[in-house]
């Protein structure tokens, strides 16, 4: 349960687009209002993990944009999706247990995700980096969690 409600956030997080404040709902549902997170959202649904990012939470979620998702080449993107173990640890990567706000993510070097292992946390030229990927947009709030909005997708050590 405690791993299913982790991947649930994390799929909700990478969901959620920059124009997604004032949304109210889970964060399943304010990622589908907020638009640009149709990736996200399909791979969550191919993990079956969108009834956990609907669950009680607090769930911070690290969200990947459509053009995150774009800029992996489509037959290793396609490989992912239809392998539905790998497409949940990733997923679940990009989620953290608990409410994290963006003045408490600066704070970090690292944060344990909801797969199991540690994403890096970092302030790089002003800009705040999880592993390789940039946060663009921070402090979407949902009633079970929080979305911040990341450039990239991240992956676990698999």
């Amino acid at each position: 349960m405690f791993k299913k409600l982790f991947i649930t956030a994390l799929v909700a997080f990478t969901l959620v687009p920059t124009n997604a404040e004032g949304q109210e709902g889970d964060i399943v549902a304010v990622a589908q209002a907020a638009g640009g997170f149709e990736t996200l959202l399909a791979a969550a649904t191919a993990a079956e993990l969108v009834s956990v990012l609907q669950g009680d939470g607090p769930f911070t979620v690290f969200a990947p944009t459509d053009e995150a998702f774009a800029a992996i080449p489509a037959a290793d993107l396609q490989a992912l999706l239809d392998d539905k173990e790998a497409l949940q640890k990733v997923l679940l990567y990009h989620v953290v247990p608990g409410k994290v706000a963006a003045a408490d993510v600066v704070a970090l070097t690292e944060a344990e995700t909801a797969a199991g292992q540690a994403v890096e946390i970092a302030v790089v030229d002003g800009m705040v980096k999880v592993d390789d990927a940039s946060v663009v947009a921070t402090d979407i709030e949902a009633t079970n969690g929080i979305i911040h909005v990341i450039d990239r997708v991240i992956f676990p050590q698999m």
